[in-house]
């Protein structure tokens, strides 16, 4: 019998696949390990092959250049730096522990290179929260005296590489000595000797403590953290630094509770800036960070800027305040002027005030004067959008008691029922009221906002509306007025404005480059029917000053409650322009009465003249221009009935109410009937033919206040 052999045993699956996955794992080991020897290497090669330059290549770095409009004529420069290098022996110990404590508190510990910083910034940007960038002092200094400000990933390699090489070839104090006299401290000072000198009026060597800890707060966002815009941020900060000295063992808490905040002194204007330069460069300098350039690129980064503003138009503002401007009893008072280009929002020129060195608030885009009747347009556009005709009727009378609130017209002169072209024309208070009342005083702020008047402004009181909105009690910018003009001035279309067209680099290449913002906000038919009516306020109204400009114009006027301002706004097809004024003492509002020479100053006095004086010179040499022809209709008297309707049909906006009702006979009881009609009481007329010759236009004051309203303006 024949012995059977055993059967072999099979492979164990397991076994079988493992050692493919064990080949597996030491292949991806030595992968990862042979990419890791060679980037070892390569940052090693990257290292010696880097050069350490100077720093004083910092003190040469090109300036800023800001051009006008055409992009060849200099406007100005932005930064003056007064850097001045100090040994390490000369700054305070409290100072240099203050910068460490707020930008670089392991300094002295790492090797130019800080992983925990790296991996704390990489898992705050990715979780959400606050956006750090994990450099050390070192890659700080490497960045601002040796690199460019470019945001990139090789500028970042550049800098880690640079940053160790330091480290290796550099002492610790020497970096920390070049860090402090090259860094940007905002006030155009670099290093710290100039931000002690520029802050607090003393060298380096004096610095306290609180003034230390105050500099050192600044480094990490000169333009977000300056005393003049933030100072809660700037006073949070300082004791941000000063407990991390606490927990340093720099100082003790005894030290840090006595330290109280120091008093900074007041930023200087250098003689550069003078006359209106200082308003303009400031505009321009705020859009760029805006934008999201950082104040060392602006200040020392060699930027190429072409700015909207037009050097023809601005030396046109400036001579027609010179001129046209009241020249007696000028003491507070304050001008402001903001041209901008319907359809683009390019700022083509601003009247900021005398002079910037003497005073650094610009009046062109301040918010601080009630804007009185140069919001009327915007119920106008309201009423239009809501099919309202202009020559529908609104009872004029003066005074007058509506919803509560009485109000008055120019001179306590009542009008009666009048065309809603007419109360443009005149300014006509009650009517206008009245209007608002009829469409709803949320759709004329909604018109507002659509035009361009931000909804921040002051007085605008969006949650709690009433009606003297028209009346313009919200104070707006001159530049927020003349831009929501250029919205009708371009058939509806707003423009978000600008003040800076290009910025190239130092090389050439071209950063940023403004694309206009626009957006359709009133059909044009609505905004030309307010072009329309505007350019009868010229023509028959109380802006018939601006007839003298000699091309076809339309614009409003605008006097307040108590004569503390008064306005002239307007456009032509080309440029929309604001001008205002306002007088205050103390900060404080007050009349304009006696101003050059008058009892009241109305919007059709000097900001008229000066509206006029300068428009003709910035619009010298371009062709006249006819604004676009208001709808089919627009011109025609509106048809409104004499009698009541029975049927329950409604009478169309703006139509008096007759006081007569339309009876059938067949409804009226036996006998009664006849083909005699009854007598009826007429309505009351419907007004003006446009043709007819308008009365003189009266002067404007302004009404009381209604009830519970401060500053309720008249026209």
């Amino acid at each position: 019998m024949s012995q059977q052999k055993p059967a072999k045993k099979s492979a164990n699956p397991r076994t079988a696949s493992a050692a493919p996955k064990r080949h597996w794992i030491r292949n991806t080991i030595l992968v990862a390990l042979g990419l890791m020897v060679v980037g070892v290497l390569g940052f090693i090669a990257l290292v010696f092959l880097t050069p350490v330059p100077t720093p004083n290549e910092l003190a040469t770095s090109q300036a800023t250049i800001v051009y006008w409009n055409d992009g060849e004529t200099e406007l100005g420069r932005l930064g003056d730096s007064t850097r001045r290098s100090v040994a390490l022996s000369e700054i305070p110990e409290s100072t240099q522990k203050a910068v460490l404590a707020a930008e670089d508190r392991t300094f002295y510990e790492h090797g130019g290179i800080s992983p925990m910083g790296l991996g704390r910034a990489v898992l705050n940007n990715l979780t959400g929260g606050s956006t750090q960038g994990g450099s050390t002092i070192t890659q700080q200094y490497a960045k601002n005296a040796f690199l460019t400000q470019e945001r990139a990933i090789s500028r970042k390699v550049k800098e880690a590489v640079l940053a160790f090489k330091l480290e290796t070839v550099v002492s610790k104090d020497k970096i920390l000595e070049d860090y402090l006299n090259t860094i940007y401290f905002g006030r155009g000072a670099y290093g710290i000797d100039a931000a002690a000198r520029a802050y607090f009026g003393v060298p380096a060597a004096q610095l306290t403590l609180a003034q230390s800890a105050t500099l050192a707060s600044i480094i990490k966002s000169p333009g977000g953290l300056a005393p003049e815009e933030n100072l809660s941020g700037l006073k949070a900060r300082w004791k941000y630094v000063l407990d991390g000295m606490v927990q340093q063992g720099w100082i003790t808490e005894a030290e840090a509770s006595d330290a109280t905040f120091p008093e900074i002194v007041k930023v200087k204007a250098t003689n550069r800036l003078g006359g209106q330069t200082g308003y303009l460069l400031t505009a321009v300098t705020d859009q760029l960070r805006a934008i999201g350039f950082s104040d060392a690129e602006i200040q020392s980064g060699g930027l190429r800027i072409t700015s909207t503003f037009s050097q023809v138009a601005e030396k046109a503002a400036v001579k027609a305040v010179k001129k046209a401007g009241p020249q007696s009893n000028t003491d507070g008072l304050r001008i402001g002027l903001a041209a901008v280009q319907p359809g683009t929002g390019e700022v083509v020129a601003m009247y900021g005030g005398r002079d910037y060195i003497a005073d650094q608030i610009n009046n062109a885009t301040q918010q601080f004067a009630q804007a009185g009747s140069t919001f009327k347009p915007f119920a106008l556009a309201a009423a239009v959008d809501q099919q309202v005709s202009l020559y529908s009727s609104y009872d004029g009378a003066s005074p007058q008691t509506i919803k509560g609130y009485t109000l008055t017209n120019y001179g306590d002169k009542s009008y009666g029922w009048i065309s809603l072209l007419t109360a443009t024309e005149h300014s006509v208070n009650t009517a206008y009221v009245n209007l608002e009342d009829q469409i709803g005083v949320d759709a004329v702020a909604d018109a507002a906002l659509r035009a361009g008047i931000p909804a921040e402004t002051p007085g605008m009181n969006l949650d709690n509306l009433d009606l003297t909105f028209v009346l313009g009690t919200a104070s707006p910018s001159g530049l927020n007025v003349a831009n929501a003009y250029a919205t009708f001035a371009a058939s509806g279309i707003r423009a978000t404005p600008t003040v800076v067209k290009k910025v190239m680099g130092s090389n050439g290449g071209v950063l940023y480059e403004y694309s206009p913002d626009l957006t359709s906000q009133f059909n044009a038919d609505t905004a030309n029917t307010v072009s329309y009516a505007l350019s009868k306020v010229v023509t028959n109204g109380t802006a018939f000053a601006a007839q003298a400009l000699g091309r076809p114009a339309a614009a409003k006027t605008g006097t307040t409650d108590g004569n503390k301002s008064a306005w002239f706004a307007g456009y032509t097809p080309q440029l929309a322009t604001a001008v205002l004024m306002a007088k205050e003492v103390d900060g404080v509002p007050v009349s304009m009465s006696g101003t050059g020479g008058l009892g009241t100053v109305t919007g059709g006095s000097f900001p008229a003249a000066i509206w006029t004086a300068f428009m003709k010179a910035a619009l010298e040499g371009m062709p006249i221009a006819d604004f676009p022809a208001p709808p089919t209709g627009v011109q025609v008297a509106q048809n409104c009935p004499d009698v009541l309707p029975m049927d329950g049909s409604s009478i169309p906006a703006g139509c008096p109410t007759p006081n007569s009702y339309d009876f059938e006979p067949s409804a009226l009881p036996s006998g009664i009937a006849s083909e005699e009609p009854l007598p009826v009481d007429s309505a009351p007329a419907v007004p003006v033919d446009p043709a007819a010759t308008p009365e003189p236009a009266p002067t404007v004051t302004e009404p009381p206040a209604p009830p519970g309203i401060d500053g309720a303006p008249a026209h």
